[in-house]
């Protein structure tokens, strides 16, 4: 027997970023990191991660070509931004006596032949031509991926494609919204050789230094022993006069509690990206940003990440002091997939 106050306080690490520098290669991780801040607009931590990049022997040409990459995207805005951040950083090191690698900028940006370019180079990437109903219905969208995307970003020879890829991963990753063109990347990853080690390291990475959209403190490393994967947990109140414990929980990709109950219930208010919720014996419920989760006094439940998002929720016990939480097994990785496949495009 637990109560919902062992999450809130734990003396583990939060163990995403260790596990990723155990798979991901220096290199590897310090862009996952630079492309989930500049998509996150997380521009201190931009900062940091820039300039470790810089010391390790990441030139500066090398690093303006990741941040050119993400404007596809994440906007022009936040890529102009970063862009800034590496600017002023570089202009801060130089002042103080570090001689940074420049390298050589994209030297074939905007070529004629961009769109044939492009659109082999699309294809080598995705293993077969790209095409469907979207680019029949809007063709100029699909000539400018062609061209511009594929033809001139991804054609610089400045970082290969799996690079490039956990890039684009990380960058979409912490941006709500773009769920669907998340998982389509990370299976072009998968497709030129990134492992799903690496993968799901690159998701933990971005997660970790940039949790996305979420208003509310990050807090601290949930209770391991209840939770599957990486989560994080706030208190936003305490209890009070009011009796109510009001939370708010950050769950890696693919992270999930514990199969558990409340004696008198919990609410759950999605805040950000896409979640789970599961009954005993019911099928899962996807959740999104607005989606209200009631759980009724005694029932059998988990929630948390979908398999590539990060996942908010504010938590809300009532009758704090008696409402007693139990927990029991984990959800398996088997059943976690099942729940995950059920509720694809499902709303509550």
């Amino acid at each position: 027997m637990k109560t919902i106050m062992t999450l809130m306080v734990s003396a583990l690490a939060f163990s995403s970023a260790s596990a990723a520098e155990q798979v991901l290669s220096p290199r590897e991780e310090q862009v996952a990191r630079i492309s989930a801040c500049t998509a996150a607009s997380n521009l201190t931590t931009l900062r940091e991660a820039l300039n470790s990049a810089l010391d390790s022997g990441m030139s500066i040409a090398e690093a303006k070509d990741i941040l050119t990459q993400l404007y596809a995207y994440c906007g022009f805005p936040k890529a102009l931004n970063a862009l800034g951040v590496l600017r002023e950083l570089t202009e801060t090191r130089a002042a103080a006596g570090k001689q940074d690698l420049r390298g050589e900028d994209n030297p074939s940006p905007l070529l004629t032949d961009a769109l044939d370019r492009g659109t082999a180079t699309q294809t080598q990437l995705c293993g077969a031509p790209v095409r469907g109903a979207l680019f029949d219905f809007a063709p100029a969208i699909d000539a400018y991926l062609k061209a511009h995307l594929f033809g001139d970003l991804f054609g610089s020879p400045l970082h290969d494609w799996r690079t490039r890829e956990i890039a684009t991963i990380a960058a979409l990753s912490v941006m709500p919204g773009t769920e669907p063109q998340c998982r389509a990347h990370i299976g072009i990853g998968r497709h030129n050789g990134l492992s799903a080690e690496k993968v799901e390291a690159v998701l933990q990475t971005a997660a970790a230094v940039a949790p996305k959209g979420d208003m509310f403190p990050l807090g601290e490393p949930a209770d391991a022993s209840v939770f599957t994967g990486s989560a994080r947990v706030s208190m936003l109140t305490d209890k009070g006069s009011y009796d109510t414990a009001v939370y708010n929980v950050t769950f890696a990709p693919g992270t999930r509690n514990h199969w558990h109950r409340h004696t008198k219930g919990q609410i759950l208010l999605c805040t950000v990206g896409e979640g789970l919720y599961q009954e005993r014996g019911k099928a899962a419920r996807r959740l999104r940003p607005g989606d209200v989760v009631q759980i009724p006094p005694d029932t059998d439940h988990w929630h948390g990440a979908a398999p590539h998002s990060v996942f908010v929720h504010i938590g809300i016990t009532p009758e704090a002091s008696t409402n007693r939480t139990t927990w029991q097994e984990a959800v398996s990785d088997e059943d976690y997939a099942a729940a995950d496949n059920a509720a694809k495009g499902a709303r509550p």
